[in-house]
């Protein structure tokens, strides 16, 4: 029987495979907008197909970033219209557990807009950041931009790892905890900035 996460996997794969920049762009959007599909997953198997060279690099990262950020515009969106009661009612229909909308608004709270930018990079964070920001009417110019530039290394990233591993692009599914302890190292490191940089104005 195939597993709920392999059935992902494959979705994922089949999107590009038969809509190409379409399926980056569509698979990206979906995760943005708070369904279960995996970066770590779209981006490699695009970067596979850039191997292969029916894609460019800098084509999947740019369509990637603008996937990522039209699916946050969404989860952005109803959150600022249906604000945290409607979330609370509704979200667990869309998978947005309670949970997980704490953990972003907690994060969303504690260091404001620049949580938009570097939770791009965040594991789980990423896909639910959005939600708190349209709770907060964050300002949409910012939103957008912030959205945007930190998609954009995240997707280079996977998409470069994938073309690098080629036809062993598959191997990165046994890796993935390991990008993900990398990443949380770098966030944890950017936290620690933040708070000191929070200690320093506070001492002021």
């Amino acid at each position: 029987m195939i597993s709920i996460v392999e059935y992902i996997v494959n979705l994922a794969i089949h999107l590009i495979e038969i809509l190409g920049y379409w399926g980056v762009f569509l698979g990206m959007t979906l995760e943005s907008a708070c369904i279960p599909l995996p970066s770590e997953i779209i981006m490699p198997f695009a970067g596979f197909v850039v191997y292969e060279g029916k894609m460019s690099l800098i084509g999947i990262t740019i369509v990637g970033a603008l996937g990522n950020l039209f699916g946050s515009l969404i989860a952005y969106f109803i959150g600022f219209k249906g604000g945290r009661p409607f979330l609370e009612k509704y979200g667990k229909y869309i998978f947005i557990t309670h949970k997980r909308l704490e953990m972003a608004d907690n994060w969303f709270e504690k260091y404001g807009h620049e949580a938009v930018l570097i939770s791009r990079v965040l594991p789980i964070m990423r896909t639910f950041i959005s939600l708190p920001a349209g709770i907060a009417h964050m300002d949409l110019k910012k939103f957008i931009t912030y959205t945007f530039l930190g998609s954009l290394p995240w997707c280079f990233v996977l998409g470069y790892i994938g073309y690098q591993l080629g036809p062993r692009w598959d191997l990165i599914r046994g890796y993935f905890h390991i990008l993900d302890v990398i990443v949380i190292m770098g966030i944890i490191g950017v936290l620690f900035y933040l708070l000191y940089r929070h200690y320093l104005h506070n001492k002021k």
